[in-house]
């Protein structure tokens, strides 16, 4: 059942039921639904494409993409349709380029979370742990903050790290075992010992 022009705006029982609509209805239905969520949109897709000069591109393929959808049939609800219709662009954009950048591949767990951007102040709060987990790295006594990097940063075995620090293992687990200790108070408690750091 198509709607009539004059039905385009009033008829929300037939949109939330997502029924086939006119051409004028569908038109009316992405000025109405879809356009007020470009700004989301372009957010999302900058956050996740790191060829910005894309971007304008990209959006205009997720628009088609959902307009040819909508002449189908209507999507309810529309804001997780338009994210998952943009996700699975930037997947096959990244596929189709056979080189996934570091940034994207990281970032598809992201993508699964399309529906709802995660709001601006959980940003902040996440570089702010990171500032957090920098400041207290870098407090660390310096043979301690080598071993812990070493270690638990770029993922180096007991002897590798050994042999780079050029100590013996049982030196290792006692500067990785103190770091990891004074990290964790310095993250999530008060540091006893503070006094003794400095």
């Amino acid at each position: 059942m198509a709607e009539t022009r004059g039905t385009d705006f009033g008829d929300a029982r037939s949109r939330e039921q997502g029924v086939i609509m006119s051409t004028a209805g569908v038109n009316a239905w992405f000025v109405r639904e879809v356009l007020p969520l470009e700004p989301v949109l372009m957010t999302y897709l900058r956050h996740h494409w790191p060829n910005q000069s894309d971007i304008e591109d990209l959006r205009q393929e997720v628009y088609a993409r959902v307009y040819m959808a909508a002449k189908q049939k209507i999507p309810q609800p529309v804001k997780p349709f338009l994210f998952t219709v943009a996700r699975n662009l930037l997947i096959n954009q990244a596929r189709a380029a056979q080189v996934v950048p570091i940034e994207a591949a990281g970032d598809f767990e992201a993508f699964a979370v399309a529906a709802d951007i995660p709001a601006p102040d959980r940003a902040v709060i996440a570089r702010d742990e990171l500032r957090r987990l920098q400041a207290a790295l870098d407090s660390l006594p310096p043979r301690c903050r080598e071993a812990v990097i070493l270690g638990r940063i770029e993922g180096l075995s007991g002897r590798e790290i050994a042999a780079r620090m050029n100590v013996g293992a049982p030196t290792v687990t006692e500067h990785l075992e103190h770091g990891m200790r004074l990290l964790a108070n310095l993250l999530y408690g008060e540091l006893p010992n503070a006094g003794n750091r400095k």
